[in-house]
């Protein structure tokens, strides 16, 4: 009897962390080039009560066994890494990547970070940076004397100057592709730093080494489906009313037990 209780009391743990993954995904619905999360679950260790194939009598054996679980557990927390909607905004400095990749930033610590939110913006000396104020890396300055930016599908950036007719280059966008996009690790702010399960990155221009296209004036928007995420609390929340249904029989047939007379 009590083992029932321990297992109703971890699928009631599971299935509260079920719903803070959905709230955290729900709460980013409108994070620039947020991705959303799915909670996975595994069962516990099994008690062998009879041993499957144990014999029976000399010349049988016992075909099932009895096993009894143990409840479940929280295995992993795995994002999802596909195409958000895309918003049309008409910034020159709003860019997305249609298809896989991220652009690399510049962190406070010198290292790089990755983020697939591509609302850039000038600091005062004209580099582009992240609403956070990291450089995007490579590093690229945008003259003061600038009227237009380009950007082109290759990552090219090019300004047109007061007084001039022609296009001038000052640098080009890198994008950064991972054999496990899934081994990145969330730091807030729109960041991912690489782990040992992500791989080091590979970095290329956009359109080469399988890394997407960029495209100007528009935005990736979070990919949260609503409606997949509302579902996904209903079944969590009645999960988790079921588990307490369990924990509640479990100990009615322990007070029953308990007020046995001989």
């Amino acid at each position: 009897m009590i083992r029932s209780l321990w297992s109703a009391a971890s699928g009631m743990q599971g299935q509260q962390k079920s719903i803070e993954v959905v709230a955290n995904n729900l709460a980013n619905i409108g994070t620039t080039g947020f991705k959303k999360s799915r909670a996975d679950f595994q069962d516990l260790i099994y008690q062998n009560l009879k041993t499957t194939g144990s014999p029976a009598t000399s010349a049988t054996q016992v075909p099932t066994g009895i096993q009894i679980g143990l409840g479940s557990r929280l295995a992993a927390v795995t994002k999802i890494f596909t195409p958000g909607d895309f918003s049309q905004t008409g910034n020159e400095l709003d860019l997305s990547i249609q298809g896989d990749g991220f652009f690399q930033v510049t962190l406070p610590d010198g290292s790089i970070g990755y983020t697939r939110a591509g609302a850039f913006k000038k600091d005062s000396a004209g580099q582009i940076v992240t609403s956070d104020g990291n450089l995007l890396s490579p590093s690229i300055t945008i003259p003061a004397n600038a009227t237009k930016i380009n950007v082109g599908s290759d990552g090219t950036v090019s300004v047109q100057v007061a007084g001039q007719n022609a296009s001038a280059t000052v640098g080009s966008i890198q994008l950064a592709n991972f054999s496990n996009p899934a081994g990145l690790s969330s730091q807030g702010g729109n960041i991912y730093i690489t782990t040992d399960s992500s791989g080091t990155a590979t970095s290329s221009a956009p359109g080469q080494n399988g890394t997407g296209t960029l495209s100007q004036g528009i935005l990736e928007m979070s990919n949260v489906n609503v409606a997949e995420e509302m579902v996904n609390m209903i079944v969590g929340q009645r999960a988790y009313e079921v588990n307490s249904k369990a924990v509640q029989a479990s100990d009615e047939m322990l007070q029953t037990a308990n007020n046995l007379k001989r």
